[in-house]
């Protein structure tokens, strides 16, 4: 049976395609346009990519150690052995082998990370909300999709009010944009960000007065049912995070500061939810 054509494709195999560099030019172009009409996706993609680089991180260590006895005995009884070309053997062997690698990714990422850090382990949103951080937090020209940092504090809180206004309308729930001066941070601005259960949104705060600021970034979300309302601190490497749902509304809050630090921000944004 001959292969679909290219249009006739789901999208998200489309995007794949596109992420992998699988495409012609012309079909690259194609997908570089639907991704500059539509951010979500875009956002989508730029997750997947986050999520493949670290899946890559993680196994790159165990790439040049030999394959076990056994693995190789599995991988040879369950290769075709019709065929007196020996090549036809390999390759169908390298095939399962790659295959089952590329199936069981995901789940040995989350194997991974289940002693240090279980509860992330467990529930996807924080994890997500972990991943976001890490893929937007480094962008210099484009941190945010909506800047909140005018020219005037007139033009800034015009943007501020524009920001909430959006979120609010897009998450379908009050969305509230904090301040965090007293904590030595400002808001840079918001984005919004495709989920599961639907659109969810990040806000990012940066350092005041730094050449180089520290950011730190706020996750919010329609909490999954297993979420803790409690607050919960998790942490990753450099990362460290608070997590809680007040309301209808999941919090994350994201940064590579200390605990204390993380701590006092998250103190700040519960009381002005309170407020």
């Amino acid at each position: 049976m001959n292969p679909s054509p290219f249009h006739e494709l789901p999208l998200d195999d489309k995007l794949s395609a596109w992420l992998d560099d699988e495409l012609t030019p012309d079909q690259r172009a194609d997908i570089d346009a639907w991704l500059r009409d539509h951010p979500e996706d875009a956002g989508r993609v730029r997750l997947w990519a986050a999520d493949r680089d670290a899946v890559r991180a993680r196994l790159a260590p165990s790439v040049g150690e030999p394959v076990p006895t056994r693995l190789e005995q599995v991988v040879w009884n369950h290769a075709p052995a019709t065929t007196s070309s020996g090549w036809l053997r390999w390759a169908a062997a390298v095939g399962i082998f790659v295959v089952g690698a590329a199936a069981g990714a995901a789940a040995m990422w989350r194997l991974l990370d289940e002693e240090a850090a279980p509860a992330v382990a467990r529930a996807g949103w924080e994890n997500r909300a972990l991943v976001a951080h890490a893929v937007y937090v480094p962008e210099v020209r484009h941190p945010v999709e909506v800047s909140v940092q005018g020219a005037t504090p007139q033009d800034t809180r015009a943007q501020e009010e524009h920001l909430a206004r959006w979120l609010t309308k897009r998450l379908d729930r009050p969305v509230k944009l904090f301040d965090l001066r007293a904590q030595g941070y400002e808001l840079v601005g918001g984005r919004l960000l495709p989920d599961s259960r639907g659109p969810c949104a990040q806000l990012m705060y940066q350092k005041i007065g730094e050449a180089s600021p520290q950011r730190i970034t706020v996750y919010l979300r329609k909490p999954d049912r297993s979420t803790p309302a409690a607050f919960r601190y998790e942490r990753r490497g450099d990362l460290g995070m608070f997590y809680w749902v007040e309301g209808s509304t999941g919090y994350a809050l994201v940064g590579s500061v200390s605990r204390d630090e993380l701590l006092a921000m998250a103190e700040a944004i519960y009381k002005q939810i309170q407020g």
